[in-house]
C-alpha cells in the first residue's frame, strides 16, 4: 500500500468520525494564518485551532510575496461573493518559523528575487536569515496593502527547538 492509499484511507475514518457538514467557507475565528510549508510548522497542529477556526495559507518560508497579496485579494473576493468579507474583525497572522529551509537558497537571488517580486539587490530587506526580521518585514507589506483596510495583523515566530510561538509584531491594523 502507497502512502496515498494510506491517506485515504485515514480519510474514510475521517468521514466517519470527525467530518462537520454544518462548516462554512469562513472560519468561526475570521483569522487567516500565513505559514511556512515545512511539516513541522502545521498552523493548526501549532495553534491548537479546531476544524474550521482558521483558515491557512503556506507557502515557502511562510513569505508575504505579490502572489500571496492576490490570494487573499481574492479570498476577500469569494467572501463577498459569498456574503461575508474580509475586512474589520478579521485577523491575519504570520507565522514564520526558525531553521526555515529558505534560508538554505540564499546563495540563489535570481529565484529568491523572482520569488519576492524584487530586484536582487533589494534582497537583504527581506531578512532572510532572520525569522523575526522577515516577520516584521512581512507584516509591514501587509499593512500597507490598501485592499485589505481593516483587517488586523500580528507577526508570530515559531521556534522549532521548543515547540513554542513567540509575538514579534502585535495586533494592529491594514
Amino acid at each position: 500500500m502507497g502512502i496515498v492509499d494510506t491517506l485515504i484511507d485515514r480519510n474514510r475514518r475521517f468521514a466517519e468520525t470527525q467530518f462537520r457538514d454544518s462548516l462554512g467557507m469562513r472560519p468561526s475565528f475570521a483569522t487567516i494564518v500565513i505559514s511556512c510549508l515545512d511539516p513541522r510548522v502545521d498552523p493548526a497542529v501549532v495553534l491548537g485551532a479546531e476544524q474550521g477556526q482558521i483558515a491557512v495559507i503556506r507557502n515557502v518560508g511562510g513569505r508575504i510575496t505579490p502572489h500571496t497579496l492576490m490570494e487573499l485579494v481574492m479570498l476577500r473576493q469569494v467572501a463577498q461573493a459569498n456574503g461575508s468579507d474580509i475586512g474589520p474583525g478579521w485577523e491575519i497572522a504570520v507565522l514564520q518559523h526558525t531553521q526555515c529551509g529558505i534560508t538554505l537558497i540564499q546563495d540563489q537571488p535570481d529565484l529568491l528575487s523572482r520569488y519576492f517580486g524584487i530586484d536582487e539587490q533589494n534582497l537583504p530587506g527581506v531578512s532572510l536569515g532572520d525569522p523575526r526580521g522577515a516577520v516584521a518585514h512581512d507584516v509591514a507589506a501587509l499593512r500597507a496593502e490598501t485592499r485589505l483596510a481593516g483587517v488586523h495583523v500580528s507577526g508570530l515566530v515559531y521556534d522549532v527547538t521548543t515547540g513554542l510561538v513567540e509575538t514579534v509584531v502585535k495586533r494592529g491594523s491594514c
